[in-house]
C-alpha cells in the first residue's frame, strides 16, 4: 500500500468514526436507561423524566432569584447541564430549597438525587457522600474601592501594618488573612454583610471573601467594588451524590467534565461569563488538560 492510498483509507475510516459518533448520541433517554444497573440512580432518574436537584436561594451568584424571581447561579446552571445530558433539555429538573446543613443528609436519605450548592469538597464529608469532579475552585480573594488610592493588592501589602482588613470572624481568620498579607489589621465582624460595611464606610482597606464574591461584585458594580487582583487558600466546590452507585457518580462526572472541557460547553461558559465577569480559559484540541 503506497502512502497516498493508505491515507485515503486513514480518511475514510475517520468520517466513518464521525458518523457512528452522530449515531450513538442520538440514543435516547429509554434505551440508555436500559444500559444503567437496574438500581442505579441513573435508571430511576430517566424513568421520573426530570432530575431533583438540592440548593439554596440566597447565595448569588452561586443560587438566588433574579429580578424576574427566577432561580439562577452557577450552582443552578450546573443542575441544568445534568438535566441537558439527561433529557436534552435543561429544564427538566425541580430544584428543592434547603439549608446548607441539609446538603448531606438529603442526599445520603434521597430526598434529592444530587446536591448542587457550593460545597467544599473535604476528606470528612467524603467519608458520608460522592463528591463529583469539582466544577469551580473557589478561594480567599481581597474586594477594595475603585475610588482608594491603595486598591491593588501590591498597594495593599506595602501598606504593611497600616493595612486593615475585614474578615467574617472565624477560627481561621487572623492565619487566612496574615497568609497573604503578613502585617495587616485583621478586623473580624460579624456578619458578611457587616464585612462588607466596613469597606464601603473605610474602616476597612479591604474584605476579604471568597473569590467568587469578588468577581461577582466587582463585574456588576465596577463603580463601587474593585477586584485586588489577589487570591490564595484554594477550594474546590464539588456536588454531593449518595454513596454505593458507581454508575450515576460515573454520569455526573463525564457530564461536568463535557460541559468544561469538551464539545458542549455554551451552558458553563455563559453562566462563568455572566457570573463571574470572565471568559473560560480556552480549550485547545489535542492534550487533554482537564
Amino acid at each position: 500500500m503506497n502512502d497516498t492510498s493508505g491515507r485515503r483509507d486513514f480518511l475514510k475510516l475517520g468520517m466513518a468514526g464521525l458518523a457512528t459518533a452522530g449515531v450513538l448520541a442520538s440514543v435516547d433517554a429509554q434505551k440508555a436507561a436500559a444500559q444503567a444497573a437496574s438500581d442505579s440512580l441513573l435508571r430511576t432518574v430517566l424513568d421520573r423524566g426530570k432530575l431533583i436537584v438540592g440548593t439554596g436561594s440566597t447565595n448569588a451568584p452561586w443560587h438566588f432569584e433574579n429580578d424576574a424571581g427566577e432561580l439562577v447561579g452557577m450552582d443552578i446552571t450546573m443542575g441544568r447541564i445534568l438535566a441537558k445530558g439527561l433529557f436534552d433539555d435543561p429544564t427538566k429538573v425541580e430544584f428543592v430549597m434547603q439549608d446548607p446543613a441539609q446538603r448531606i443528609p438529603n442526599v445520603t436519605t434521597n430526598k434529592v438525587d444530587i446536591t448542587i450548592q457550593f460545597m467544599t469538597m473535604t476528606a470528612q464529608r467524603s467519608q458520608l457522600i460522592n463528591f463529583s469532579r469539582p466544577y469551580y475552585v473557589e478561594g480567599v480573594a481581597l474586594l477594595t474601592l475603585p475610588t482608594a488610592e491603595n486598591k491593588t493588592f501590591d498597594k495593599l501589602l506595602a501598606g504593611g501594618s497600616a493595612t486593615r482588613i475585614s474578615i467574617l470572624q472565624n477560627v481561621d481568620a487572623e492565619s487566612s488573612v496574615h497568609y497573604a498579607l503578613p502585617q495587616a489589621q485583621v478586623l473580624q465582624i460579624d456578619t458578611q454583610a457587616n464585612v462588607l460595611q466596613a469597606l464601603e464606610s473605610k474602616r476597612a482597606d479591604a474584605a476579604a471573601v471568597d473569590l467568587s464574591t469578588v468577581r461577582w461584585l466587582a463585574s456588576r458594580n465596577p463603580d463601587k467594588y474593585f477586584d485586588a487582583g489577589k487570591s490564595w487558600y484554594s477550594m474546590l466546590y464539588g456536588a454531593a451524590l449518595r454513596q454505593g452507585d458507581l454508575d450515576w457518580l460515573t454520569f455526573v462526572n463525564q457530564t461536568f467534565t463535557i460541559a468544561m472541557f469538551g464539545h458542549e460547553s455554551a451552558l458553563y461558559d455563559a453562566a462563568f461569563k455572566d457570573y463571574f465577569g470572565q471568559e473560560p480559559p480556552a480549550r485547545h484540541p489535542g492534550f487533554p488538560v482537564i
